[in-house]
């Protein structure tokens, strides 16, 4: 079964086209990787399967079940989280209180119950840190913390909500080579009934993390397959090697 099924979508901004005509199936437990030069319609793919965008025209299916035209929070409670290119994460409070909020958020209490959160929630949150690396920095204001420890976090509040299909778009963005195995240990360590598809820029960096591979350019897919057919592809050279 796909996990994730796209079909025929599109989507432009002033008239030009930043998702063209976009088809792809991601199989149930896949690691799939996104690839594609600036401006190729990665992130724009992602904010249409998340719900932020609103195609022109197309499909998209989660497990069959036709999530078009479904509201973004409807889609996280049928199995779908992402990251975001840009950190989004609630500085001022503890790494533990930002992992609550994502299990509030999924649970739908209301916001206000935060206050009397109840044991149960607080070692979720616990454990939830443990599984990504981050249990000893539990009471540290998000603000306080490295870039990539940032980073784990954001994956953690993702996988808090036990998603089916997760999104991380460009996990791997601005770390150091110490941070970027971190975090690349912590992706390839999400269980197989999690299917995960990835946005990355760095093809080099990321190539090693995916079972197959689709390359975007302006707002198309130009090649799909194995890590070995994409990078004997001549359009893959052409277009995002650059030779």
């Amino acid at each position: 079964m796909a996990a994730l099924h796209i079909q025929s979508l599109k989507k432009a901004f002033g008239g030009l086209p930043a998702i063209n005509d976009v088809s792809l199936k991601v199989e149930e437990g896949e690691r799939r990787l996104i690839i594609g030069p600036n401006g190729a319609g990665k992130t724009t793919l992602f904010n249409l399967v998340t719900g932020d965008l609103r195609p022109d025209s197309g499909g998209i299916f989660l497990f069959e079940t036709p999530i078009t035209r479904v509201a973004t929070h409807r889609r996280v409670h049928l199995g779908l989280a992402r990251t975001y290119q840009i950190i989004t994460l609630f500085p001022k409070d503890t790494l533990e209180h930002n992992i609550m909020l994502s299990l509030l958020g999924l649970s739908k209490r209301r916001w206000n119950a935060f206050s009397g959160a109840s044991g149960e929630f607080v070692q979720e949150a616990k454990q939830v840190l443990a599984r990504v690396g981050l249990e000893h920095l539990a009471q540290r204001p998000v603000s306080e913390v490295a870039y990539g420890e940032k980073r784990r976090l954001e994956i953690a509040m993702a996988l808090a909500q036990k998603p089916r299909v997760l999104l991380l778009d460009e996990p791997l963005a601005g770390l150091s080579r110490e941070e970027r195995v971190a975090v690349k240990q912590l992706i390839a360590g999400i269980p197989r009934e999690t299917t995960v598809v990835m946005i990355e820029h760095d093809m080099d960096t990321a190539l090693d993390m995916a079972e197959r591979i689709t390359v975007l350019h302006y707002g198309r897919v130009i090649v799909e397959g194995t890590r070995a057919e994409v990078v004997a592809d001549p359009k893959t050279r052409e277009v995002y090697l650059g030779h």
